[in-house]
């Protein structure tokens, strides 16, 4: 998204709850090789300064973090507000919660672009709900929060009720909904990552296909549902015994999708003679399926952004070519882990490779 110039603001984190619905601390569990904390301070470190609230030391400084601590404890995030607009080096300070995995600097620099003098709080509101914890405040508020604490009020309705608000919609917006999604739950958190999308690459005849229907045949037995997209550079796109994507259907993939640069089949029969359609393209039409499935397992894919499982076989590669920081792992007969910077499997190794995936995408 591009946005005009906006002013100055900072960040904070709220990270002094009790995750008691959790039963570990939220903040730092992982999700895709990150702390949930970790992973929003990077997105937002961009806007400039970032602060976290902090119930009581010594939670969060081995992340990096510059962190605030509560006076007032046991009032709720009012008092975490308190703290990081009364430590904030800006005027205005973009705040969210330490269980918002989805959050984003986009959101922060879109809210940004509303401030003016006419308000004191920007805040998110979408069909359900407003979000107070989605939302920049200005230093302005400090005195009110405080007054509102000696009051015993602690509710933040309360505090926008008395503040000069303004409340901006998401539904006229590019955003998705789950920009403000938080995650309460052991079950909400092992949804988070769904529907997981990566690939299974390597060059030709490195056993790609077999590997799919193995990890395919894997994620069915642990209750999930997979869709299979290939790419087919001959134009062979039916879907009839003996390809690919018929192999697929047979392993359990309830949906499969084959493309070329003259059209795509998804599932059985609904062919698709068109001008070239992207992998992106496509990838939204399995999401747009009645059901939705977990999985979306891409075939091939080796030079692309998405995550990946590559199979490095020695008769047909040397050395693995797919970029380092993309790699979930290597299926290999040739390279040793000292050759590669990701954790390193047999080909036959299934157990292994599926275990790692599922550890990558945090579906443990």
């Amino acid at each position: 998204m591009k946005y005009s110039k906006v002013p100055a603001f900072s960040v904070g984190i709220l990270a002094g709850g009790k995750s008691s619905r959790m039963g570990q601390n939220k903040a730092l569990m992982e999700f895709q090789n990150e702390t949930m904390i970790g992973r929003i301070s990077r997105e937002l470190s961009g806007a400039g300064e970032v602060l976290v609230s902090a119930s009581e030391k010594g939670l969060y400084e081995a992340e990096g973090l510059r962190v605030v601590y509560d006076e007032n404890h046991e009032i709720g995030p009012i008092e975490g507000i308190r703290q990081l607009v009364s430590h904030s080096g800006e005027e205005y300070i973009f705040i969210c919660a330490a269980d918002m995995p989805f959050v984003n600097l986009d959101i922060a620099k879109y809210l940004a672009e509303f401030i003016s003098s006419d308000y004191d709080c920007y805040v998110i509101t979408d069909e359900d709900r407003v979000h107070p914890l989605c939302a920049i405040y200005s230093k302005k508020v400090l005195p009110v929060i405080e007054q509102l604490i000696r009051e015993r009020k602690f509710r933040l309705m309360e505090l926008l009720n008395r503040v000069r608000t303004k409340y901006i919609s998401l539904a006229h917006t590019d955003f998705d909904k789950r920009i403000v999604r938080n995650v309460n739950t052991r079950d909400e958190f092992l949804k988070l990552s769904l529907p997981v999308i990566f690939s299974v690459s390597g060059f030709k005849n490195s056993g790609k296909t077999g590997l799919i229907e193995k990890l395919i045949n894997e994620f069915i037995l642990s209750g999930y549902s997979v869709a299979v997209l290939k790419h087919d550079g001959q134009d062979h796109i039916e879907e009839v015994k003996g390809t690919d994507t018929f192999r697929y259907k047979e392993a359990g993939a309830f949906c499969t999708v084959v493309y070329s640069d003259s059209g795509y089949v998804l599932s059985a029969g609904r062919k698709k003679k068109e001008p070239f359609v992207s992998p992106e393209w496509l990838i939204e039409e399995i999401k747009r399926q009645p059901e939705p499935p977990d999985i979306i397992l891409l075939e091939g894919f080796k030079y692309s952004k998405y995550p990946k499982v590559e199979i490095v076989r020695g008769e047909a590669a040397s050395k693995s070519v797919a970029d380092p920081a993309t790699l979930i792992c290597i299926a290999t007969d040739i390279l040793s882990p000292e050759e590669v910077n990701c954790p390193v499997f047999g080909p036959d190794d299934i157990p292994g490779i599926f275990s790692c995936i599922k550890k990558w995408f945090s579906l443990d």
